[in-house]
């Protein structure tokens, strides 16, 4: 087995912290450590139980949050995968969590004004708003009960929860107009590259014998939240330095213009040279998976390339330890 050792965070194999069970070659925190986590999260369950359900019978049919339901496993698979890791006993830091505890709790209050206001909530909205708040309650339990080391070892799956929560409309609908116009912008440069003859105003284009609008459903905002978690996965277990972690994540947001942009560009192409009734394609209505699996193959090569270049430093850096 190989452990990477470092004086903060790991421990050697033939000593056991105090309150850790032997397991093997490795050590695994005893369970009286979590129970008391246990029952917190029984109880905030059980608090949120009705926006819980909620969003179980709103999630699978919202096309833009199908992923939702997912990420509770996903988390937990990201947390088995280290359990082979050895992890110095600690304390848990209480006092962090004072912050997600008065983050929450203000939330909730602020809600619960609004609604005596007369105000009136969307199911999206409610959902963001009880959703983060649920989210920030389990931070305060794993700040209470975990080990402050521990819990630093799993602070990617932890924060990973925060994709359960929908985004507001108001957010939605910022998102969806950015990727609405970036890729019209994306698609007229195309079109203009091809040499078709096109006239762009706003998000409408005019071409020969043809007409179309970019319309919000066609933002690809979807898919492109898919390709973000997709590629924050990607980069917490394949890249280990931040700045290329950043890099990777950061190169959805022009790869998702690139492949919106392209598609309007296919069907725009498709419309004028085959004929208008391309627009009712299968391209253009179910081709959004199609193009997709496209989008992953430069994210791909992109993860290729920095992995590589990694292996490379480091390589470089254990050369230059030696002499």
């Amino acid at each position: 087995m190989n452990l990477e050792t470092t004086e903060s965070s790991t421990v050697p194999l033939g000593a056991a912290p105090p309150g850790a069970v032997l397991t093997g070659e490795r050590f695994v925190p005893s369970w009286r450590r979590f129970k008391g986590l246990a029952i917190f999260t029984g109880l905030v369950v059980l608090a949120f139980a009705k926006p819980l359900f909620v969003l179980l019978t709103f999630a699978p049919h919202a096309e833009l949050y199908s992923h939702i339901l997912l990420i509770p496993f996903i988390s937990g698979y990201l947390i088995w995968m280290k359990r082979g890791e050895v992890v110095l006993e600690s304390e848990p830091n209480r006092r962090m969590a004072l912050l997600p505890l008065a983050a929450g709790a203000l939330l909730l209050a602020g809600y619960w004004m609004a609604l005596r206001r007369g105000w009136t909530f969307a199911k999206p909205d409610y959902l963001a708003v009880t959703m983060l708040a649920f989210v920030l309650f389990l931070m305060v339990g794993g700040f209470l009960f975990i080990g402050a080391k521990y819990f630093k070892s799993i602070a990617f799956p932890a924060v990973f929860l925060f994709f359960c929560v929908p985004f507001p409309q108001f957010v939605r609908d910022g998102i969806e107009t950015f990727f609405q116009r970036g890729s019209a912008e994306t698609a007229y440069l195309m079109l203009r590259a091809s040499g078709m003859s096109v006239l762009k105003t706003g998000t409408h284009f005019q071409m020969p014998a043809f007409s179309l609008d970019v319309a919000p459903q066609c933002s690809g905002i979807h898919s492109s939240l898919v390709l973000l978690i997709t590629s924050l996965l990607a980069a917490h277990m394949f890249l280990q330095t931040p700045s290329r972690k950043v890099l990777f994540t950061l190169s959805v947001i022009p790869l998702a213009l690139l492949r919106n942009g392209f598609r309007i560009f296919t069907i725009s192409e498709l419309c004028v040279h085959v004929g208008p009734q391309m627009i009712d394609s299968p391209i253009h209505h179910h081709g959004g998976p199609l193009f997709f699996l496209l989008s992953l193959v430069p994210l791909f090569l992109l993860l290729v390339y920095l992995t590589k270049s990694e292996a490379r430093k480091e390589h470089a850096m254990a050369v230059r330890r030696k002499n």
